[in-house]
């Protein structure tokens, strides 16, 4: 098995544990590798450093784990990079989700004005990882994203750099499972390809046991109108697949449904933010008390952010391409002509052939002209954004904002921009406040 350095950006975080548990569990695919975990939270990165030195001891894993809070000592030589971050942390995200909702706009991640602010913030830090991996990696070094919004971060990276950059996420193949499982069909018996952007893509193939999804679906809604008609969301989900004769991702349920989200978003009385926030000490209380076990066998999943295999897209990237896997695996990456419907540099979420030579995305046609006015015009505002984040001012921020499908306005937009970029400031470059 091959032998690499890996950098890890985002090794104090709280999906960190998890991370390590799925490196560990594909160890002998990285026997001889030493991966170093870096963060700017010293201690809850020595934290890690301690579970994962554990970890890999108590299951026999040749991988060599250390830390630092240094950049460029933890990208010096290093042949793969894999970040997940969070500038600002969970409070920023409660920021990014609590504002908009007081301008009638849906407060979410990664979606809207939220995963705008997110961007912006991102791609300031993003900057300077990528500016020291041109100057301390290895020549051939890799990046692999794992920080959302990651087709906006993607985005920005290779307009600007000559990186390779591979950005990654399940949602292409968790979220047609749903589809096939809310209709009472086993989903591991579901074939699809989904594509598109990223957290905005659709199956263009959908078999269930051999069988089209979308007339089963529809059999089934039929007979279940009254329990679907009574659940807005899931319901909605549901007849929109059937309308446009694809899967959706279900992030889209933000711009297909978006009076029933900003209703639901509106009376809940916390934000997505506050209730992870709430249960952050019990995920560090937990990975404490494995420190203090005689042996760890194995992260409690209902303890541990995310669960206990984090970010195992990103790990099964890596070894396809250390250990000549030849896997299909989906991938975000520069258009060039894998969908027909995109420019060729918009990055794209499609499937691609992973092995030693590298990534190859497969061609996959064109999308349904249905689904392609919203995607337009996410593409154009993706662009936008990116644009703005790597190097734009306080105007181009605002324009690229008002390009967003859920803003569409540009006064609501400058309202929006100038007080999330108030709130967030800390996180923020100086010209993006400025013009």
């Amino acid at each position: 098995m091959a032998a690499k350095k890996i950098t890890y950006i985002g090794g104090g975080a709280t999906r960190a544990p998890g991370t390590i548990a799925s490196f560990i569990h594909q160890g002998a695919n990285f026997t001889g590798s030493e991966i170093v975990l870096y963060d700017i939270n010293a201690e809850r990165l020595a934290l890690v450093l301690k579970l994962a030195q554990k970890m890999a001891r108590e299951q026999g894993v040749d991988i060599r784990f250390s830390a630092t809070t240094d950049l460029s000592e933890a990208l010096t030589d290093s042949q793969y990079v894999l970040t997940s971050y969070r500038p600002g942390g969970f409070e920023a995200r409660m920021l990014d989700e609590k504002i908009p909702l007081k301008h009638g706009v849906i407060g979410q991640e990664t979606q809207g004005p939220g995963g705008f602010m997110m961007a912006m913030r991102t791609i300031h830090v993003m900057k300077k990882i990528v500016k020291t991996m041109e100057k301390r990696s290895a020549k051939d070094v890799v990046l692999v994203n794992y920080t959302n919004p990651i087709n906006i971060v993607s985005q920005a990276v290779t307009r600007n750099t000559d990186i390779k950059t591979i950005s990654m996420c399940e949602g292409s193949i968790e979220s047609p499972k749903w589809y096939a499982a809310a209709v009472g069909l086993d989903p591991e018996k579901l074939t699809h390809t989904m594509v598109g952007l990223n957290h905005g893509s659709w199956t263009i193939e959908h078999q269930w046991d051999g069988q089209d999804l979308i007339p089963l679906m529809a059999d089934h809604y039929e007979k279940n109108r009254a329990r679907w008609d009574n659940d807005l969301v899931g319901g909605g989900l549901i007849k929109l697949a059937i309308a446009m004769r694809a899967l959706p991702n279900h992030y889209l349920q933000y711009y297909y449904l978006r009076d029933t989200w900003l209703d639901i978003l509106k009376q809940k009385k916390t934000s997505r933010a506050q209730d992870i926030l709430a249960k952050v000490p019990d995920y560090w209380a937990h990975y404490r008390e494995q420190l203090e076990t005689k042996e760890i066998s194995s992260l409690d999943p209902s303890r541990s952010r995310g669960g206990i295999h984090e970010l195992e897209l990103a790990i099964d990237l890596m070894d396809a391409l250390m250990n000549d896997r030849k896997e299909r695996l989906p991938v975000n990456v520069p258009n060039n002509g894998a969908i027909a419907n995109f420019d060729d540099d918009i990055i794209v979420e499609v499937p691609a052939l992973v092995d030693a030579s590298g990534v190859k995305p497969l061609r996959c046609g064109r999308m349904p002209a249905q689904v392609m006015p919203l995607l337009h015009s996410l593409a154009e505002y993706q662009s936008l954004a990116a644009d703005a984040a790597w190097s734009g001012n306080r105007k181009d921020a605002i324009v690229a904002l008002t390009a967003n499908p859920l803003v569409g306005d540009f006064n609501k937009a400058e309202k929006l921009f100038d007080e999330m970029s108030h709130a967030l400031k800390p996180y923020l470059p100086r010209r993006l406040l400025k013009g």
